[in-house]
């Protein structure tokens, strides 16, 4: 089975001109199939400041009203997006970028929560996996914003860590995935302020142990949620690390390791 690699570009890096370069450089010199998922909520909270749109965040996520969602789409699906497809081009590297409603990719519902009504915010229902197949067989890099649709007209906001799952879940059928996750930390950190203390590998067991512990910074508990789920979906391997080492994440050489035991 053909490898295929699902790369999340963590926000803090999109957001830096000279790191996001130099991560795009690295990601166009990988020779397996590739697809990137960006998010880039910086920049979406400093152009909603700017044209006086109030942001509203529950337990750290955003809540998406019909003004935010033009705001979101615009700069995931358009701006970002797009400057992402540019420098990878400017690498020779042939990439397509896509929001869940072109070619019908990622299809999702308005998310149902009992208690928080997170606006405009998309669950994940399926993935097309015939067309993104069909274009990573054309060597062709699919860079992915965080935006999908329910088949109704009706755009969403969707967590890019959560569509790098899904992506990497969906196509584990027809390629042997690896999941990586890419920030500006080094890893899953023992300690948030000390990018030294990073554990090489998780188990599901460890993973209980460090969470009864509170030894895990509560950012991180969803990626290795997601983590996990992903794994059981059949994906083959999940590394969680620094962007800058993206060579070596790629090659299982740093970060941190999620396996099942």
């Amino acid at each position: 089975m053909n490898k295929l690699l699902v790369i999340k570009i963590g926000g803090n890096i999109i957001d830096d001109e000279t790191r996001l370069s130099s991560f795009l450089r690295d990601f166009a010199k990988i020779k397996d199939r590739k697809i990137l998922v960006h998010g880039g909520g910086k920049l979406a909270t400093d152009l909603s400041a700017k044209l006086g749109i109030a942001q509203k965040l529950v337990e750290g996520r955003r809540i998406t009203d019909a003004e935010t969602l033009k705001i979101v789409t615009m700069v995931y699906a358009g701006y970002i997006n797009k400057n992402v497809v540019a420098g990878l081009q400017a690498n020779h590297c042939n990439a397509i970028g896509l929001c869940g409603a072109d070619g019908d990719a990622i299809l999702a519902h308005k998310r149902n929560h009992p208690v928080v009504d997170y606006g405009f915010v998309g669950d994940i229902d399926r993935i097309n996996t015939s067309l993104i197949k069909n274009l990573l067989e054309q060597n062709i890099a699919v860079v992915f914003a965080p935006i999908t649709h329910d088949q109704q007209g009706q755009l969403l906001n969707t967590n890019a860590d959560t569509i790098a799952q899904e992506l990497a879940k969906g196509m584990s059928k027809e390629y042997d995935v690896s999941l990586i996750y890419s920030f500006e930390k080094s890893g899953v950190l023992l300690d948030a302020g000390d990018d030294s203390t990073v554990i090489s590998k998780i188990t599901a067991g460890y993973f209980q142990e460090l969470k009864a512990q509170q030894k895990i910074f509560a950012g991180m508990i969803p990626k290795l949620d997601n983590a996990f789920a992903a794994l059981n979906a059949g994906v083959k391997k999940v590394i969680i690390g620094k962007a800058e080492e993206l060579n070596k994440l790629v090659s299982s050489q740093a970060g941190t390791a999620i396996v099942n035991e």
